[in-house]
């Protein structure tokens, strides 16, 4: 277990021995920790792991931020120069450990926290966690990410399934697929890029199982960053902003319709506004292209040893990699208290909290279209001026 003593360069905390608990020390948490020391609030961020950045150690080799190192920075220090303008996962992790050095966060690693339920004075919060804690808090931060739990449908089959099977948050790197012929499953930004890293892995064959095909965007087109518009067409009427970018999709990006990846009918807006944000190139325009990459059916089912997919067609790759991504896993968490959706996500975000449950606050539950890293940065402002609004 491992504590960081506060910063004297920020506000004095308040005298109030119940803090804001945040829980989790990813990207989300520390900003939320930080923006609420600047207000003079003493905040503690618990942590499961042993270290800041759990989830972006675990991420595969080649991953960089697809977001810009100028609009990824979290509030109160700048991302190094040095890092280039696509931040590696390596530097991203550097950048974590930095920020909570640099501002010397109160951080409590090695306690995972199991509940979360009002106090019984009905003033703050609860926090039931490993080593029989209880922890009472003036309001709670969920910070746990976007990305915490492995999801895999329930495929028919797939228990008896005797080939190779792993999902994406288990992949590293290509080397143990060289020679080797691999399905990846789902054309999200994990698994584009995860087919485009077997490729230059030397994997002798490629498949991308697609039951929606994607929308496909430039990282940067002349310079200009696909975030840079996703900023820009939050503020315009979807409709239009379904135009704009589909219109740009058009100059930028070859239809691919004939290797399996037609143009989607909904427009990009529309898809991620509904959680589907598009994918950022890194190599899959080409790769789908020159047929280094072979865009199949999805995924039906297992049988025999082998994959069943929708058009009928059975294959039998050596290696089943799925990037259907995650859950966010809130439900053991604060299920009971009547905040989540049918989904398992917050009704509430950012600075508003849910009716029932009054400061407790949520951030990094949405995969939002102008980059993780921004909005996390302007939630945790937002959460801090909220929560100084309540305490005062």
């Amino acid at each position: 277990m491992a504590v960081s003593r506060p910063s004297a360069a920020l506000l004095p905390p308040t005298t109030d021995d119940r803090p804001v608990y945040v829980i989790g020390a990813g990207p989300g948490g520390l900003a939320a920790a930080y923006a609420l020391r600047a207000r003079g609030i003493r905040a503690v961020v618990l942590e499961k792991s042993d270290a800041v950045g759990a989830s972006w150690r675990g991420h595969y080799d080649r991953l960089r931020l697809h977001t810009t190192r100028r609009l990824s920075a979290l509030p109160g220090l700048a991302i190094p120069r040095r890092f280039g303008r696509w931040v590696a996962r390596d530097d991203v992790v550097r950048y974590l450990e930095k920020y909570a050095e640099h501002h010397e966060l109160e951080i409590v690693t090695g306690v995972e926290v199991f509940r979360v339920e009002r106090a019984a004075d009905g003033e703050g919060w609860l926090l039931h966690a490993s080593g029989g804690r209880r922890l009472t808090g003036s309001a709670v931060v969920v910070a746990t990410g976007y990305n915490h739990t492995p999801r895999v449908p329930d495929w028919p089959g797939l228990e008896g399934y005797g080939g190779e099977f792993r999902h994406a948050g288990d992949y590293r790197d290509a080397e143990p697929y060289a020679g080797r012929d691999v399905l990846v499953v789902g054309a999200g930004n994990t698994g584009a890029e995860i087919a485009v890293d077997l490729v230059a892995g030397g994997a002798a064959r490629v498949r991308l199982a697609v039951r929606t095909a994607p929308h496909i965007v430039r990282r940067s087109t002349f310079g200009w960053a696909a975030q840079y518009s996703g900023v820009l067409i939050r503020r315009v009427p979807v409709g239009l902003a379904d135009r704009l970018a589909g219109a740009l999709a058009r100059l930028s990006v070859p239809d691919l319709s004939a290797q399996g990846l037609p143009r989607p009918t909904e427009g990009c807006l529309t898809r991620a506004r509904a959680g589907a944000i598009p994918v950022q190139d890194v190599g899959i325009i080409d790769a789908v292209r020159t047929g280094a990459v072979e865009v199949t059916a999805a995924v039906e089912s297992f049988e025999d040893g082998k994959v069943v997919l929708t058009d009928g067609s059975r294959i039998s790759p050596d290696a089943v990699i799925a990037a259907t991504g995650y859950v966010r896993a809130l439900e053991p968490v604060v299920g009971h208290l009547g905040v989540l959706d049918e989904r398992g996500r917050p009704v509430a975000h950012g600075k508003r909290t849910p009716a029932e449950a009054p400061g407790l606050y949520f951030t990094g539950f949405t995969n939002p279209i102008s980059g993780m890293f921004r909005e996390l940065a302007l939630d945790a402002e937002r959460i801090a001026k909220a929560v100084a609004r309540r305490l005062r």
